[in-house]
């Protein structure tokens, strides 16, 4: 939603990018050659943990972004109970309807949800939940420009 945010700079930054993958796209698989990749969410299933491989060894510069890429935030709040604790409590405890866990069309969730940096290498972080339209600008008009955005200026985490 903050990328939306941008209201009137989305018509700027349009000339100068094409979006390739994402919810605004119909497209399944994440293409080769890709100049930024922009990962929110942590890595929390092994399906996760495919996708950001697939995207670091695709993508030139892979921007982190939003807390739960960044430091796992949310997600991670599942990390002191066991894989199995977390299913039962979803799927068993607090279901209505067919009570029980699931066996197909659910990721198979990693021990601990983990963010992203400690699996591949990140090139550019951006903390925030979510990280600002005005934030978000800055770090794409940065990188357009062939500049790694410095943003302590920008967010709560710097000077």
């Amino acid at each position: 939603m903050s990328i939306l945010d941008m209201d009137e700079r989305l018509l700027e930054l349009s000339g100068k990018i094409d979006i390739v993958f994402g919810p605004y796209v119909d497209q399944k698989e994440f293409p080769e050659n890709v100049d930024v990749a922009l990962v929110e969410g942590a890595v929390s299933s092994d399906e996760d943990l495919e996708k950001i491989l697939k995207v670091r060894a695709r993508s030139r510069l892979l921007v982190s972004l939003g807390d739960c890429a960044v430091t796992a935030n949310i997600p991670s709040m599942r990390n002191p109970f066991t894989v199995q604790d977390v299913l039962k409590r979803a799927y068993v405890e607090n279901a209505t309807l067919n009570p029980g866990e699931p066996h197909e069309a659910v990721p198979t969730l990693r021990p601990r949800a983990r963010p992203i940096h400690e699996y591949v290498n990140v090139d550019v972080y951006v903390p925030g939940c979510p990280p600002s339209a005005d934030t978000i600008y800055f770090v794409l008009a940065e990188i357009l420009e062939g500049r790694v955005p410095d943003l302590s200026a920008k967010t709560r985490f710097g000077a």
